[in-house]
């Protein structure tokens, strides 16, 4: 296995390197992390865009009769900062640790340059499925870190044994850590337009509970946590996998670089079947629909 995701694993160790100028400043600021911070930036100025454009042509039942509000990179930069830290924000207090923003402040001096960046750009191109298909390969990468690297972590390491040895506390933490952010972002209506008011998230409507984001965090953390034994439940749990595959030797955990990068693909493909299905790549394919506009509805491709 080893062998098979070594290209993987060599790329996530490179994308990881710490790169200057923030080295020169003792900053451990990797590709990754640029990378991904641009993504999150530009992905929600895109949804902004989008929902400006359906209040604007009154497509927007909840926004209709609404004023909108005058442009503010304060309000944006919020938006960011909570989608970022909002479930890390909940989970850490249960956990008795203190988050990473009360630590550091690096991280999130780097969303607010990067908001900043990208808020000023004269145009961005909208969401389609050219666009996303690619990025959903960076999405895989990015939310295994955080799936594996960054939540396992805080809660095999913690002082309690109660919570340390628990694997529902580690399907808890992913869960809400990596999807309270959004959660709280789309309550609030922090992406509107309009003043700020209370809707009921897409996790919480009918089929809320399909949404891939949703479910993959707690999937993916308790597979990597199954793969690398982090806790003697996931040990155990791997063991009787591999007896009822024929196993007879005593299965011993992966290393987990290669855990990593097993579920970083297995993200990514997430990711890519997501794509595909909102924005009818399938059909692109065959000449259908291609993508959408900026207003959110789909665009047709010509022949």
């Amino acid at each position: 296995m080893s062998i098979l995701f070594s290209p993987f694993v060599e790329t996530y160790r490179l994308a990881l390197q710490p790169v200057a100028p923030f080295t020169w400043f003792g900053l451990t600021i990797s590709t990754l992390d640029l990378a991904a911070a641009f993504r999150l930036c530009l992905a929600l100025r895109q949804m902004r865009e989008a929902l400006h454009a359906q209040h604007v042509n009154g497509k927007n039942d909840k926004t209709k009769g609404k004023a909108v509000d005058e442009k503010s990179l304060v309000k944006d930069l919020a938006t960011t900062l909570l989608v970022v830290y909002g479930g890390e924000a909940v989970t850490a207090p249960y956990l008795g640790i203190p988050p990473s923003f009360m630590v550091s402040g690096v991280v999130p001096a780097l969303y607010g340059v990067i908001q900043t960046i990208v808020e000023y750009l004269p145009a961005i191109p909208g969401s389609s499925f050219e666009l996303e298909l690619p990025l959903a390969l960076l999405d895989g990468f990015s939310r295994a870190f955080l799936l594996c690297s960054f939540i396992p972590p805080t809660v095999v390491a913690n002082s309690s044994a109660v919570l340390s040895t628990s694997p529902w506390t580690l399907l808890i933490t992913s869960l809400i850590t990596a999807n309270a952010g959004f959660f709280f972002t789309n309550f609030f209506s922090f992406l509107h337009p309009t003043p700020l008011f209370v809707d009921t998230p897409p996790e919480l409507r009918p089929g809320g509970w399909t949404t891939t984001d949703l479910w993959c965090a707690p999937l993916v953390t308790g597979l990597y946590a199954t793969l690398t034994h982090a806790q003697p439940f996931w040990a155990e749990a791997h063991s009787i996998v591999a007896g009822l595959l024929g196993e007879v030797e005593p299965v011993k955990p992966i290393d987990a670089e290669v855990a990593r990068a097993a579920c970083a693909m297995l993200l990514a493909g997430m990711f890519v079947t997501r794509t595909v299905k909102n924005f009818g790549g399938w059909k692109m394919i065959k000449g259908g629909e291609v993508g959408v506009r900026p207003d959110g509805s789909p665009k047709e491709k010509t022949q």
